[in-house]
């Protein structure tokens, strides 16, 4: 049998969200990895294995170890909660192979397990927030600079995306947040909704709606997924929503609609596009009346 070491993301932590192969990799595995409370919402699948469990912050050790164990032969199963490649241990699995002059040819043979990241599990519980363009900033800065997140935060924010803020508070680390809702009030307003969701989708779970101006009035931890709108994000009762876009060219309050499907790919009707740009056929009037369809009024907080 030639070693293995599956990377499994098991998703939020419900028995609902964990796929079948990563359920899979657990039972075929010889030894388990992970973090004490990954270890807790997987044991169910665990038998007989063999288990390393390992602190918060011993990413790296878990890691050299899963490798000691693959090459000595073993079948190992590293575990994460949510997608392994997202903040997970797949990229550092990765690193410690290629130190020491692995190639993907050679054994251990590795896979990654995908799972459902936490901005995915988190946005379904809000409604939908993350219907455009979105991203993922981790605010813990132990192994990135804090000039480099504060970096990353002003670009998504002045860029309009959706944001996803993991990490975003620890006993040690309280000013972050409050950073990054400074940087984020200079580009959005303060009534730009915000979604706090904490253990998704696990028995202690907390789902907070707020605003920006708002969001520190409420508990924030390392278990709290931070979602913050873009400036067409608006709420509908409890539910969160961030327009794919149609509204410039669809009319959702009619069965009728003023433009043909064929109509609606017209360069003449995508005056925000490049190609509209390149091709000389858009005007700033369409551009800004583009624009002030997709803000209005009907898509504020």
């Amino acid at each position: 049998m030639i070693p293995k070491i599956f990377i499994v993301g098991f998703g939020p932590g419900s028995r609902d969200h964990i796929t079948d192969r990563a359920r899979q990799a657990i039972v075929e595995s010889q030894v388990i990895l992970g973090y004490h409370t990954y270890i807790e919402l997987v044991k169910e699948w665990i038998t007989d294995q063999e288990i390393e469990r390992t602190g918060m912050t011993e990413e790296v050790s878990r890691a050299q170890k899963a490798v000691e164990l693959a090459k000595a032969g073993q079948t190992v199963a590293v575990v994460s909660s949510g997608d392994a490649g997202v903040y997970g241990m797949a990229g550092l699995i990765y690193e410690v192979l290629a130190e020491q002059g692995w190639h993907p040819s050679e054994p251990p043979e590795v896979e990654v397990v995908p799972g459902i990241p936490a901005i995915n599990s988190c946005a379904s519980l809000l409604g939908a927030p993350i219907m455009h363009d979105a991203c993922t900033i981790s605010l813990s800065d132990h192994l990135t600079p804090w000039e480099v997140i504060e970096r990353r935060i002003e670009a998504a924010a002045s860029a309009d995306f959706v944001i996803a803020l993991y990490n975003p508070k620890s006993g040690r680390r309280t000013s972050q947040i409050a950073e990054a809702q400074r940087i984020l009030l200079k580009y959005r307003s303060p009534n730009t909704p915000v979604g706090l969701v904490k253990s998704a989708y696990r028995d202690r779970q907390v789902v907070v709606r707020t605003n920006l101006a708002e969001m520190l009035d409420h508990e924030i931890g390392m278990l709290t997924t931070v979602i913050i709108g873009n400036s067409a994000t608006f709420m509908h009762d409890d539910i969160m929503i961030t327009p794919r876009g149609y509204q410039r060219k669809y009319q959702l309050d009619s069965a009728e609609q003023a433009l043909s499907p064929r109509e609606r790919l017209r360069v003449d009707n995508e005056p925000w596009s490049l190609l509209a740009k390149e091709s000389g056929s858009s005007t700033q009037d369409l551009a800004e009346e583009a624009l002030l369809r997709m803000t209005s009024p009907k898509s504020s907080f």
